[in-house]
C-alpha cells in the first residue's frame, strides 16, 4: 500500500520550482511527488508537492531550500545554499521484520555551496553540501550537465548527473551496527563513500498567460556501497513530480 504523508519533499520542490519559475516573479502552486525508496519491502512515498519560487540578483528561493549569490552574472552563479533533504528511514514503514528492529533515520539541514555554468551547449549544475543537524554529518556532492530545449511554451530539460555521498553519509542512512545487527539478526555492515549516477528530465507548459503545468523525474543507478546492504533489496531509487503553477 502507498502511503500518503502531509509532508514536502525538498528536492522535487527545488527542481519543481526551476522548471516553472521565471526571474523576478513569484511562482506558486501545487503537484504531487512520488519516491521509490532502495530500503527493503519499503513502501513508495506519495507526498502533496507545495511550489514556492522566487529568483532576484541577491537570492533565491525555491520550496525548501534558498541561497545567496556570492556571484551572479549571465555566465556564472555561485551561492551558498541551505535546504532540506527528505531522505530519511522509519522502521515501522517496511513490512520487513528485520528492518523494523533497526534505528531510526532522520531528515536534516544541509548547507553549502552551490554553482550554475551557463553555455550555447547546456549548462553545469553542480552543489556540495554538508549536514548541519548532526544526524548523519555527512557530505554529499551533486554534478549534472543539463540542455534547455525551448519550443514556443515547451520548455524541455534532460540531464546526466552524478551523486557522491560520503562515508558518514552512507553509514548513517544504509549502514547497520552492530548492535542493530545483534537484535536485528542482519549482519553488520559499514560502507565507504560512493557514486550514484543518474538521469533526469524536466518539462515545463506555459498556458494561458502565467499558468504552467511541470513534471520532473530522476532515476538513480546506486552503487554497490548502497546496494551490498542488508537495509536494499533495489539497485536504484526515483523520483517523479508533477503538478501545476502560476506566475504573478
Amino acid at each position: 500500500m502507498i502511503k500518503f504523508k502531509l509532508l514536502t519533499l525538498g528536492v522535487l520542490i527545488a527542481a519543481a520550482s526551476s522548471a516553472a519559475q521565471a526571474e523576478g516573479k513569484l511562482t506558486l502552486g501545487a503537484g504531487v511527488g512520488v519516491v521509490e525508496n532502495p530500503y527493503k519491502q519499503y513502501d513508495a512515498d506519495v507526498y502533496p508537492v507545495p511550489v514556492i519560487s522566487y529568483e532576484s540578483d541577491s537570492f533565491w528561493f525555491h520550496g525548501l531550500g534558498g541561497g545567496y549569490y556570492l556571484w551572479n552574472d549571465r555566465a556564472d552563479k555561485l551561492s551558498i545554499t541551505a535546504y532540506w533533504s527528505p531522505l530519511y528511514f522509519k522502521p515501522k514503514d517496511s513490512d520487513n521484520s528485520q528492518l523494523r528492529a533497526l534505528d531510526r533515520r532522520k531528515t536534516t539541514l544541509m548547507a553549502g555551496l552551490s554553482y550554475v555554468h551557463n553555455t550555447p551547449y547546456g549548462f553545469l549544475r553542480t552543489t556540495l553540501a554538508g549536514d548541519t543537524l548532526g544526524n548523519s554529518n555527512g557530505i554529499v556532492w551533486d554534478t549534472a550537465w543539463l540542455y534547455r530545449y525551448i519550443n514556443g511554451g515547451l520548455t524541455l530539460t534532460p540531464g546526466i548527473g552524478v551523486e557522491w555521498n560520503s562515508d558518514n553519509q552512507n553509514q548513517y542512512y544504509y549502514g547497520v551496527s552492530k548492535s542493530e545487527a545483534k537484535r536485528s539478526g542482519l549482519r553488520s555492515y559499514n560502507p565507504d563513500n560512493s557514486w550514484n549516477p543518474y538521469l533526469e528530465l524536466a518539462a515545463n507548459y506555459r498556458f494561458a498567460g502565467d499558468w504552467s503545468v511541470y513534471g520532473i523525474a530522476r532515476y538513480t543507478r546506486l552503487s554497490g556501497e548502497i546496494t551490498d546492504s542488508p537495509m536494499v533489496d533495489k539497485s536504484w531509487s526515483g523520483v517523479l513530480s508533477t503538478g501545476i503553477t502560476y506566475s504573478f
